[in-house]
């Protein structure tokens, strides 16, 4: 059965009505869709639609709470520590980035790190809210523990992505969403569906060695770090993993390493839990806390003009900016809709049996 594609406005419906069967208010069942579809819409599949049914087995599993009381507990003028009470990571981190811009407003930057939320979808939205008030804006989350680090077999961190956006003037942001692995869970998952091995350097199987098994996280295997092995410098993505996780868990409270719990539902927590939940950090600087932002933009569109003109090597058109190609897919799909695949497409037939939810686009 090939992809269907669907109306980016049909989806939005669907998932909001979801959210609100699950117990959401209104502001942010529109919140969490608009944070979920954006991954879609950017192309980014794998933190999208797709991952509806999981935030909703969350939710049977008690393990999320879908009118949280999302609170600072600590502040200085310039941070904060936010717990999301094990609300929707999709609310969560959104709610914090507008306390670190606040901040950013009255002070020059903000950073608060989060504690107590769930998955929080892509790093990037959270990072470009700041775009908007002519702030860079930084996200990062830590995540399940399928990551081994360098040399090692056990899973004690997660894909642990981070994001920074800058804006710029007459051209585009840039706009860098990353995973500190070298490919993230969710394109194993897209694999999976689609019945296609990994390339080389993604995983590895228990005994540590490289494999192209997309299944191998269930036989004990683990993702490696960005680098993807010693010789090609995956200690540097096993620094940067370890990075999101210190700033988003051992600074706010949430749990790290190891003791992160799980997104899939059907596998409990850990027992022995180090924190509250999962972590995020987020930041905000205001740029004429530098310099004035009309100056910044105009070498901002400098820097990106010469590094988008420069001599592509043999094969490729041209070179890219971060965040190019998540702006052009996101043009594409706005116009032509979004493809969904079709074991995806059962789960979300299936929560529509479940919630009663009438929607003609599935």
């Amino acid at each position: 059965m090939s992809e269907l594609t669907y109306p980016v406005g049909k989806l939005k419906d669907f998932a909001c009505e979801i959210f609100r069967k699950i117990g959401c208010s209104d502001a942010d069942a529109s919140l969490a869709t608009e944070v979920l579809l954006s991954a879609d819409r950017r192309g980014i599949d794998s933190h999208g639609i797709a991952r509806l049914s999981g935030y909703v087995r969350l939710w049977e599993a008690g393990r999320l709470n879908s009118t949280p009381n999302v609170r600072v507990v600590h502040e200085t003028p310039s941070t904060a520590v936010v717990d999301g009470d094990r609300g929707l990571g999709l609310v969560v981190a959104p709610r914090a980035m507008e306390i670190a811009m606040e901040k950013a407003a009255a002070v020059g930057s903000g950073w608060v790190s989060v504690k107590n939320s769930n998955h929080f979808g892509i790093a990037g939205y959270h990072a470009m809210m700041a775009l908007k008030s002519d702030m860079i804006g930084m996200a990062m989350t830590n995540a399940s523990p399928l990551v081994a680090p360098t040399f090692s077999l056990d899973r004690l961190l997660g894909t642990n992505p981070i994001a920074v956006a800058v804006p710029a003037g007459e051209e585009p942001p840039f706009v860098a969403d990353m995973a500190t692995t070298t490919a993230a869970n969710g394109k194993l998952e897209i694999l999976q569906r689609v019945g296609k091995q990994a390339p080389k350097g993604w995983i590895q199987d228990k005994m540590g060695q490289p494999s192209t098994d997309p299944h191998e996280l269930k036989n004990g295997g683990a993702l490696v770090p960005l680098g993807s092995d010693y010789e090609h410098g995956s200690h540097k993505g096993y620094c940067l993993g370890a990075v999101v996780d210190i700033f988003s868990a051992v600074l706010s409270g949430a749990n790290y390493g190891p003791w992160v719990p799980p997104f899939v539902a059907f596998l409990a927590p850990p027992a022995d839990p180090v924190g509250e939940g999962i972590g995020h950090f987020v930041g905000a600087m205001r740029i004429d806390a530098f310099r004035p932002a009309d100056e910044f933009k105009k070498n901002m569109d400098k820097w990106i003009r010469r590094f988008r003109s420069s001599t592509p090597v043999q094969g490729q058109k041209r070179v890219l900016i971060p965040g190019d190609p998540e702006r052009e897919m996101e043009a594409h799909r706005e116009q032509h809709g979004i493809p969904v695949n079709p074991k995806v497409l059962e789960d979300l037939r299936a929560l529509a049996s479940r919630f009663d939810v009438k929607n003609p686009v599935l």
